[in-house]
C-alpha cells in the first residue's frame, strides 16, 4: 500500500469518538502525517490521556455527538478558533448486543441517538461552512452489520444501516457541490466496545464471530486513509468485509444460508451442552 502522508499534511481533520478504538487509531496516524487535529468524544479524560501521545496540534473538545447543541457548540469553536475543517471522521459509536425480546427500547433509542443521529447531528453542524468554501471530505463509520442483519445485533445493525442510508443520499447530494463522502463498514475490530459488546452476545452471536477474523484498529485505520486518498466512496477494510458485501450484494444474498447454518449448529451445540 502507496503512502498516504503527504496527502494529510497541514489538514485539519475533526474526528468523533477520537479517544478510543478505530477513531483513536486514525488520530495517531494522522498525527504521524502532519495532520492537525481535533479530537470530539464524551469523556475528557480519555481524550487527555490520547492527546498525550499526539507530536503535532490536538485539540480535544467533550462533548456528546446524540446532542445536536453541543456538537453545534464545538464545531462553531473550532471554526472560529482553528478554520473550517477539511475533514470530518464520524467514529464515534456505541453497540449493545442481544435477543430482539430482551433488548429494552432505550436501547434501540441509544444505538439510534448515538450512531445514526450523532453522525447527522456533526454533519449538519460542519456542513454550512463545507458548502461556503465549497471543499470537504466526510468519512462515516458504519459497519458489516450496516449491510447485513447479523444476529443479536437488531438495534445496533438498525442505526448502521441508517448511518448506510443516510451516507448514500449525502454522497449524491454533495458531490456536485465540491464535497467528498466515504463510508466505511469495517468487520469485528479489537477495540475496548468488542471488549464490551463480548459480555452481552448471545451464544448464536459468539459462534457467528468465531468463524470471523479480527482486524486492528491500525489495519483498519490504514485502509481508510489510503481509501481516502484515493476518493473512494465504499470503504471495506480486511478481505473478510470485502467478501461478505460481495456475497451480499452481487450474489443475490448468497450470505443469508451460510449464516443460517453456523447459526443452526450454534444452536445444536447448545442443546447438546445443556442437555448434559
Amino acid at each position: 500500500m502507496e503512502s498516504y502522508r503527504d496527502y494529510y499534511r497541514h489538514k485539519l481533520i475533526l474526528i468523533t469518538g477520537g479517544s478510543s478504538g478505530i477513531g483513536k487509531a486514525l488520530a495517531l496516524k494522522l498525527d504521524q502525517a502532519g495532520a492537525k487535529l481535533v479530537l470530539m468524544a464524551r469523556r475528557m479524560e480519555l481524550l487527555l490521556a490520547t492527546q498525550s501521545l499526539m507530536r503535532g496540534p490536538c485539540r480535544v473538545i467533550a462533548a456528546d455527538v446524540s446532542d445536536a447543541l453541543q456538537v453545534a457548540k464545538a464545531i462553531n469553536e473550532v471554526e472560529k478558533d482553528l478554520g473550517v475543517p477539511d475533514i470530518i471522521i464520524n467514529s464515534a459509536g456505541v453497540a449493545h448486543p442481544g435477543y430482539v425480546q430482551e433488548l429494552p427500547l432505550s436501547v434501540f433509542r441509544e444505538m439510534m441517538e448515538i450512531n445514526y443521529f450523532g453522525t447527522v447531528n456533526t454533519v449538519k453542524a460542519a456542513l454550512p461552512s463545507m458548502l461556503a468554501r465549497q471543499s470537504g471530505w466526510i468519512v462515516n463509520i458504519s459497519s458489516v452489520a450496516g449491510f447485513i442483519g447479523v444476529f443479536g445485533y437488531t438495534a445496533y445493525g438498525a442505526s448502521k444501516f441508517a448511518v448506510r442510508g443516510f451516507s448514500d443520499a449525502l454522497r449524491a447530494e454533495l458531490k456536485p457541490l465540491g464535497i467528498g463522502v466515504s463510508i466505511v463498514f469495517p468487520p469485528d475490530t479489537d477495540t475496548p466496545q468488542l471488549t464490551y459488546e463480548n459480555t452481552l452476545k448471545p451464544p448464536e452471536t459468539k459462534a457467528l464471530a468465531g468463524n470471523a477474523g479480527l482486524l486492528s484498529p491500525e489495519e483498519v485505520a490504514e485502509e481508510i486513509l489510503f481509501s481516502v486518498k484515493k476518493r473512494r466512496y465504499l470503504i471495506l477494510p480486511g478481505r473478510e468485509a470485502k467478501l461478505l458485501y460481495v456475497l451480499n450484494h452481487l450474489l443475490g444474498g448468497a450470505i443469508y444460508p451460510i449464516m443460517d447454518l453456523l447459526i443452526h449448529r450454534a444452536r445444536r451445540k447448545l442443546q447438546h451442552i445443556k442437555g448434559g
